[in-house]
């Protein structure tokens, strides 16, 4: 009998609380600053990395494939033969293509790719349901074969307090960021079918785009219920606000109030406000 195991790379942002609930392996991203270089949640916190952005904004890199081969050997062990693979998305990061080369060393197991398109939490929602499905006995064809329904009912959007981290990264061109921040331009971003980044809309300030991502949200609750994930990077008090408007609607089946995670916060920057949505009906 085929026993498998769920992994997810750390873009995915759950915290370890959510990844010991649905019996999820996290293979790190890492975190590089110019004198060392962190495993991503593992040796950095998002509180850790916001702290330092004013000092140096560090870059990313794909998985630390020493780390993940240890933590392939350790589930070989326990009896694992199959091992299904949620990665962020190809079009955004080498992380899919790294693994499968990885998976190469282990000619005896099984290792089934599923690229989720998209990146942060909504990526870590696809991870959880397919940990959920795992958990209810689900076998893996199953599982693979309901992954796709659950991408398709997923959804993010993240509202950027400034455009200085998308032009450090490269994301946009300088010019455009300089613009941008001389009108208070506020961007939200999602990713689109492709697995590619856009902006979904631009908005003046950030009491509008505050508006804007409770309407996005509420214009997905009016159509049926749903699981919503309010997420800030360094803005506590807005993700809290968000948070406390929504909590009591009645189409919501789940809410709560998550971290943007150091990975995904080094191109985001602080002062972010957004959410993760799976549409449940």
């Amino acid at each position: 009998m085929k026993k498998f195991a769920v992994i997810t790379d750390s873009c995915c942002d759950l915290t370890f609380a959510s990844l010991q609930q649905y019996d999820l392996t996290m293979f790190p991203i890492r975190v590089i600053y110019k004198e060392k270089e962190y495993l991503d949640k593992i040796e950095i916190s998002s509180e850790e990395m916001y702290s330092r952005l004013h000092e140096e904004v560090p870059t990313t890199s794909l998985p630390d494939l020493h780390y993940c081969e240890n933590k392939v050997h350790e589930l070989k062990e326990q009896g694992y033969t199959d091992f299904i693979i949620i990665t962020v998305s190809s079009q955004l990061s080498g992380t899919l293509n790294a693994l499968r080369i990885l998976s190469e060393h282990f000619p005896d197991l099984n290792f089934h790719f599923f690229d989720s398109l998209t990146l942060g939490y909504p990526q870590g929602v696809i991870a959880m349901e397919a940990g959920k499905m795992a958990q209810s006995g689900a076998s893996l064809e199953e599982v693979l074969a309901r992954l796709e329904d659950v991408r398709k009912r997923t959804y993010g959007y993240i509202a950027l307090d400034t455009l200085e981290y998308l032009k450090k990264g490269g994301r946009i061109g300088k010019v455009t960021a300089t613009v941008g921040e001389l009108i208070k331009l506020k961007p939200i971003i999602s990713s689109n079918d492709d697995g590619v980044l856009y902006t979904y809309c631009k908005v003046r300030g950030k009491k509008q785009s505050f508006a804007k991502v409770k309407e996005i949200i509420l214009s997905h609750l009016d159509k049926g219920k749903c699981s919503i994930w309010v997420l800030h990077g360094d803005a506590l008090q807005g993700g809290t606000d968000l948070y406390e408007i929504l909590k009591g609607h009645p189409n919501i089946n789940h809410l709560s109030l998550e971290v943007v995670g150091p990975s995904m916060g080094v191109h985001t920057g602080p002062g972010v406000v957004g959410c993760a949505i799976l549409e449940e009906f």
